[in-house]
């Protein structure tokens, strides 16, 4: 954790490149500091994906709309200070990324940080290792 998953309209495939936006917004995750100065999201656990809509209908259908719905889900435990500085900087990279494309076409954009009780949580991972510092 913490996983962030962008959905989107497969419009803006030809309009901006999305595995650059995943890198940036990774690169703006792993960026975040609390207020000890540490680093909010663990290197091995920080995981971008996204994927275009296979069927999709954005507003009254009169132009070609296009939407990008992002949500981040981590653990619990971050005081809400804390959530709305990553919220921040992932809205703030989400912006900038599609800056060339809003002076294009008309675009929507939604970001959603959750953090709730998980009824199941398991994981299998060789990553952290790679990023421990023994």
């Amino acid at each position: 954790m913490p996983h962030l998953v962008i959905l989107y309209t497969p419009n803006l495939e030809r309009e901006t490149d999305m595995g650059a936006l995943c890198r940036s917004l990774a690169d703006t995750m792993l960026a975040v500091r609390d207020d000890q100065d540490r680093q909010v999201f663990p290197t091995g656990g920080t995981r971008v994906l996204a994927y275009p809509a296979a069927h999709y209908a954005v507003a009254d259908g009169a132009e070609d709309y296009a939407f990008v719905y992002l949500n981040l889900r981590m653990a619990q435990g971050r005081p809400e200070a804390l959530h709305r500085k990553i919220g921040d900087a992932l809205l703030l990279s989400t912006k900038a990324h599609f800056q060339p494309v809003f002076r294009q076409r008309h675009i929507g954009i939604t970001l959603q940080v959750d953090e709730g009780t998980e009824v199941f949580d398991a994981r299998h991972s060789n990553l952290h290792p790679l990023f421990s510092k023994t």
